[in-house]
């Protein structure tokens, strides 16, 4: 787990490229270098100097497999005429290490570094199918004036470029691409518009910054370094496909599952430093931890655990569970408004761009305790709701499957056992149903009008028009009438749900130097899970991740397994900005210095959402994260 940043130089400017990496250094505290290959010649250095050849590789090493110098970066191959710079872990390198021996490489250090590094030279952009594991890289073939740029299959690992005249910059965060004075910190202000409607972010390859990518996940690029403008052409090597299906047993699908998930977790446990492990007390990351404990009877795990003040939010009691059955080494963390206050700032700084909610802040305080417990690798189950349906809106998708085929009587009798086995109101699980239903262009024409940004009377209507901004896609997933859940599944994994996810935990977790690891997301499980018949994900009383919860009967306690409530991690947001409400005005009157509010119909609405003539949601946390972004943007 690293920061890479990578400049295709072509016009011969100078970079002092330790001001690059001291701004990515708390991915890597642990080392740092660069080379520099000016006309297919390498320089390879740590100390501070103004490079200028026609492409520069810097890393910021965070030191979790082999410690020693040999897994120095960039790291160069024997012949001289490869380089690359890597951020992420491949679990799999100790069976591809065994497979390239075969082949006649030998190998200096038992880094996965290494291993990528040959299989990339063997195999070039063919062995990106071969890997399991997070990453995002640059890797330069001398011989070929060719870069090749690559990020894992889910985009756990970021990666960020600007296209800057015949320049391009590369790097794991938007922070060290801002640096350079080519590149304007110029907001987007359609990726605006959006988080302040929906909260999305992350959703598309834009970002909050107009000249500023995301790399996409599941995808490569060739960019030949011969003096012309560089173009990113980017490439897809890998997709969900949603008509690879297979139908055995019920119970053959429960061992597979079983074997699948212990198997990941064992990769993700490869590591010379100590692991331990989030623990929200859910389904999840109880899995985790209990197979943890599985498959290592005498490890003493480390869990770090947010517990919250509100008791209604409180998963202390499932936590304690977990914890007493895997005897582990218990850090709970709780925090407060006033700690929130007091962090924002560094907050901000460590996310880069806006985030939804202050649960987020809830997190960036677990990878703190973890930092101070000098755990420097995390586990974490992220992924597992969108590939396993642990939303309602998921039941929805299903339930909407039975009326359109007019099975009337099945769609009543799952309708009442959702409501019974889920925490979902009848209400909400109706309503959800209903979008479900309606043709995509009038559930957009609807909910367009519903939440109309002329409705939203905070919004400058002058800003909208002069932007232009648009409400074209921002409500718009299409159905599959063919695989309805999976199809939902699928866009919530690649799309709509896990991408700013995964983004909030990289950063939170690398601004303390900890790597965290998602065992949930891993190839070989992902496509076995979607390869099912969709009643082994949902069952047919609306019990979700039906498949796997029984998959982990014996590992994990069954009172975690049989929980039919659902938390999340949550805090309780509207107790601590409703009782700051003086903080709260302070930070929006700083709206006055950006257009797209209207300051005093902001005011109002605060005013009304504190009297409960509205609804309080996550808009309020919204409008002050933005003003915050924008106002630490200016400086």
């Amino acid at each position: 787990m690293c920061g890479i940043f990578t400049i295709v130089n072509n016009n011969n400017s100078k970079f002092n490229i330790m001001e690059y990496l001291d701004c990515i250094n708390h991915r890597g505290p642990d080392d740092h270098g660069w080379v520099n290959w000016n006309q297919g010649t390498p320089e390879y250095g740590k100390s501070s100097q103004r490079l200028n050849g026609n492409l520069i590789q810097g890393h910021t090493r965070l030191s979790i497999l082999d410690l020693s110098d040999l897994g120095w970066q960039p790291m160069a191959s024997e012949c001289g005429n490869f380089s690359l710079v890597y951020n992420g872990e491949i679990y799999n390198y100790l069976e591809l290490k065994v497979e390239l021996e075969s082949l006649g490489f030998v190998f200096r250090s038992n880094t996965d570094t290494e291993v990528l590094l040959y299989s990339l030279i063997q195999w070039g952009e063919l062995s990106l199918p071969k890997l399991r594991g997070m990453f995002a890289f640059t890797f330069f073939d001398a011989a070929k004036k060719e870069l090749l740029v690559a990020r894992d299959f889910f985009g756990i690992k970021p990666l960020y470029y600007s296209c800057v005249g015949d320049n391009i910059i590369f790097s794991s965060e938007v922070s060290s691409i801002l640096l350079n004075d080519d590149v304007s910190k110029k907001y987007n202000p359609q990726m605006i518009y959006e988080y302040l409607l929906t909260g999305a972010s992350d959703h598309t390859t834009s970002s909050m910054y107009q000249d500023i990518n995301q790399f996409p996940s599941a995808s490569y690029s060739k960019i030949k370094i011969d003096g012309k403008k560089p173009i990113v052409n980017v490439i897809r090597y890998w997709d969900i496909d949603l008509n690879n299906k297979i139908t055995p047993s019920f119970d053959e699908a429960v061992r597979e599952v079983r074997r699948l998930f212990l198997d990941s977790v064992k990769i993700h446990m490869r590591s010379d430093v100590v692991v331990g492990a989030a623990l929200s007390g859910g389904i999840d990351s109880s899995a985790i931890v209990c197979c943890v404990k599985h498959l290592y009877p005498e490890k003493q795990l480390h869990t770090f655990s947010f517990i919250a003040e509100d008791e209604s939010l409180s998963e202390e009691k499932w936590i304690d569970i977990v914890n007493q059955h895997v005897n582990a080494k218990v850090h709970k963390i709780q925090v407060n408004r006033e700690e929130l206050v007091e962090d924002l700032d560094d907050l901000m700084v460590a996310q880069g761009e806006p985030f939804g909610s202050t649960s987020i802040y809830a997190q960036y305080r677990v990878f703190k305790e973890a930092k101070e417990k000098s755990i420097k690798v995390m586990l974490d189950g992220q992924g597992a709701d969108e590939m396993l349906a642990g939303y309602i809106f998921f039941q929805a998708s299903v339930l909407a499957a039975s009326i359109r085929k007019l099975n009337f009587l099945k769609a009543y009798k799952f309708f009442n056992s959702c409501v019974k086995n889920t925490s979902s109101t009848s209400f909400y699980l109706f309503k959800i149903t209903v979008q479900e239903l309606l043709p995509s262009s009038i559930a957009q024409f609807l909910k367009k009008n519903l939440i109309s940004s002329k409705k939203l009377k905070w919004l400058s209507t002058n800003w909208l028009f002069e932007n232009a901004v648009s409400n074209k896609n921002i409500f718009r997933r299409k159905v599959n009438r063919k695989a309805p859940l999976k199809g939902h599944l699928k866009s919530n994994l690649l799309e709509l749900g896990i991408p700013h996810l995964l983004r909030y935990e990289d950063r939170n977790s690398m601004r303390w130097s900890v790597e965290s690891r998602v065992p949930f997301l891993d190839v070989d499980l992902v496509e076995y899970i979607y390869s099912l018949p969709e009643e082994y994900i949902i069952n047919n009383e609306g019990l979700s991740k039906y498949v796997f919860r029984e998959a982990m009967r014996g590992i994990v306690p069954d009172e975690i397994l049989d929980r039919k409530d659902k938390i999340g991690f949550s805090t309780p947001e509207k107790s601590w900005l409703t009782k700051m409400d003086l903080w709260v005005k302070s930070e929006l009157d700083n709206a006055v210095n950006f257009s797209m509010f209207d300051l005093k119909n902001l005011k109002s609405e605060w005013s009304r959402v504190l009297k409960g003539e509205v609804v309080f949601d996550f808009r309020c946390w919204r409008w002050i994260n933005l003003i915050a972004w924008l106002s630490k943007n200016e400086k």
